[in-house]
């Protein structure tokens, strides 16, 4: 077996089932699951009907390239998203089978195991997938804690950087200067930028969408998107997180060399697949609709919390409530669970010791996934556990 795979940590879930051994809540409460990240609101007809009508195309291999409509599609959303004058649909996008597989695959391809010092940097807290593919690459993962400065860092050896913007789990976003002074840092030791952006379409001001990589390069006058990839999908957007569905756009070298690494990998997208993604990028109204929904929710929610210890903010983007706790947070986290039949997760499981300190402690992750009833009765739960602290 590859020995790096022992270095692989205990997934975040796992780890909560091990805290949540041999605790039965009572029967009268029935269960809310906080604790995951998969969107729960109904996938729109348009995307299932698309599906539907596209089930022939089963009947074909698929190019791992995707369609041409496809990729003109992605395009034309990017550019409409971000006031791009251009992104090239045949060199600058590249379907994939949803954020999480192409984020994996790309360091696999990006970095370079031999080279003296191979290191990826990672947010921290953030998104496991970042370090579990450092680590198979090769790579020694580098942890940029929360709210530190970007030049506290010691940048030498990395080849890859992974930005999260709107961040996993703290809902905050890279402004413009932000993104300047890491592709300084880019520019100067030469590393590559994966940012992850699959929470960018869910926000509160209709107004003021969160600022992308992409449009950050192009605002910067970094037209061609050197050593800049971005990553998005349709699981959060359009709520259909079982199509597995995504993109990746930017670099079109970089996109080069991963597409020959894909066609091997053997990770193309079905055509049925493919043409409800065409259906979904075409279409903003369901995506409107969508925040809409987790508006309400946060609107709901967030004065009950108020009235507690618990410090609770709306995030500039994404569902999750990044709320700090008064406690460690494992064991609010069982309490709470043994207590009141709510699932959150632990900051301290989505983040590493780093710098001195793990930034996710005494903090707990919920997601405002479940329905609007359910996410109501488990924040007047929630207020009656946090005043009993």
């Amino acid at each position: 077996m590859n020995p790096r795979l022992g270095k692989l940590q205990v997934y975040p879930f796992e780890r909560l089932r091990a805290l949540l051994a041999g605790v039965a809540p009572g029967p009268a409460l029935r269960p809310i699951d906080l604790s995951i990240g998969e969107p729960k609101h109904p996938t729109p007809a348009i995307l299932k009907d698309a599906l539907a009508a596209s089930l022939d195309g089963l009947s074909a291999y698929p190019r791992t390239a995707g369609l041409p409509e496809l990729r003109e599609a992605i395009a034309g959303w990017a550019k409409r998203r971000y006031a791009l004058e251009a992104l090239d649909p045949e060199t600058q996008v590249l379907p994939v089978n949803g954020s999480r597989e192409a984020l994996f695959s790309f360091a696999q391809a990006v970095v370079d195991p031999a080279a003296a010092r191979a290191r990826v940097v990672c947010p921290n807290p953030f998104y496991q997938i970042y370090e579990g593919a450092a680590l198979l690459a090769g790579a020694e993962p580098l942890f940029l804690n929360d709210g530190m400065r970007f030049d506290a860092l010691d940048w030498s050896g990395v080849q890859l950087c992974y930005a999260c913007s709107p961040g996993n789990p703290t809902g905050r976003v890279l402004d413009l200067e932000g993104w300047r002074a890491l592709f300084a840092l880019s520019d100067r030791h030469g590393f590559v930028i994966a940012s992850d952006e699959c929470y960018s379409e869910i926000y509160c001001d209709e107004a003021k969408p969160p600022l992308g990589a992409l449009e950050a390069a192009w605002r910067l006058g970094r037209r061609d998107f050197g050593r800049l990839v971005v990553f998005s999908s349709l699981s959060k957007r359009s709520n259909a997180p079982g199509m597995r569905s995504g993109f990746v756009a930017g670099d079109a070298a970089l996109l080069k060399s991963y597409l020959l690494y894909r066609t091997y990998h053997g990770s193309a997208m079905s055509h049925a697949v493919q043409r409800a993604s065409i259906a979904a990028w075409n279409d903003e109204a369901h995506v409107r609709e969508n925040r809409r929904l987790y508006a309400a929710k946060y609107a709901a929610v967030l004065p009950l919390l108020e009235e507690t210890s618990l410090k609770a903010e709306r995030p500039e983007g994404g569902f999750y409530l990044w709320i700090r706790t008064p406690i460690d947070d494992a064991e609010f986290a069982r309490r709470l669970y043994g207590q009141y039949n709510v699932l959150v997760l632990p900051g301290s499981y989505l983040a590493r010791e780093a710098h001195g300190s793990n930034p996710g402690r005494s903090h707990v992750r919920i997601a405002l996934v479940a329905s609007h009833g359910e996410c109501v009765e488990a924040a007047r739960r929630l207020k009656q556990f946090a005043n009993t602290l």
